[in-house]
């Protein structure tokens, strides 16, 4: 389960604080452009831990309708194809495209491994239906947690975005200030390059 700590040092911890937010209209371009881009990164990684999640259920379910129908063909033999079928099929959650790489990735994917314990899912055929029903739930709450995080903190970044907007409609900001700093950015080495 993801926590959120109020007062904690992590970026969730920030970008979920009640006081993120506040007084938008009072914070200078600068930092709202920084918050956003805080909030995005931070979605990205909960979007990277998902899809982690999403695999391993997967994985686990595919054994689960072998095993159920018989089957001789190990999971593992047919991996491509099993993360292969849910990548094409219908787009579940925001449709949001992801701009920036996961900081985090090396840190989600020991999380997501955790939560199996020894369980190792290059073999799911030498785990009992038990053990396989267990990984599967264990999996499916974490990833409901995931996604609930997800989704409050792209309610964050639209906030961002939309008090962003609002200045651009209202020409309390200008495309001219925002070229102007990603020049003095880039010459410092900073930046994103995002709006």
């Amino acid at each position: 389960m993801i926590e959120v700590r109020p007062g904690g040092r992590r970026r969730i911890d920030r970008v979920l604080a009640a006081d993120y937010t506040r007084d938008l209209d009072q914070l200078t371009m600068e930092t709202l452009r920084e918050r956003r881009n805080e909030a995005a990164q931070e979605e990205t990684d909960l979007s990277y831990l998902r899809r982690l999640l999403h695999a391993r259920i997967d994985i686990v379910k595919a054994e689960q309708r072998s095993r159920a129908s018989g089957g001789r063909e190990r999971v593992v033999e047919r991996l491509t194809t099993i993360l292969a079928d849910n990548a094409l099929g219908p787009a579940t959650g925001s449709g949001r495209y992801q701009r920036l790489e996961p900081s985090r990735a090396g840190e989600y994917r020991r999380s997501a491994e955790a939560l199996v314990g020894n369980a190792d899912l290059s073999d799911v055929t030498s785990l009992s239906d038990e053990q396989l029903a267990e990984a599967l739930e264990r999996y499916r709450e974490q990833e409901r947690s995931v996604s609930k995080r997800r989704r409050e903190v792209q309610a964050v970044v639209d906030s961002f975005n939309a008090e962003i907007a609002r200045r651009y409609a209202q020409g309390a900001a200008s495309v001219d200030e925002l070229l102007d700093s990603e020049r003095r950015q880039g010459e410092s080495g900073g930046g994103n390059g995002t709006t």
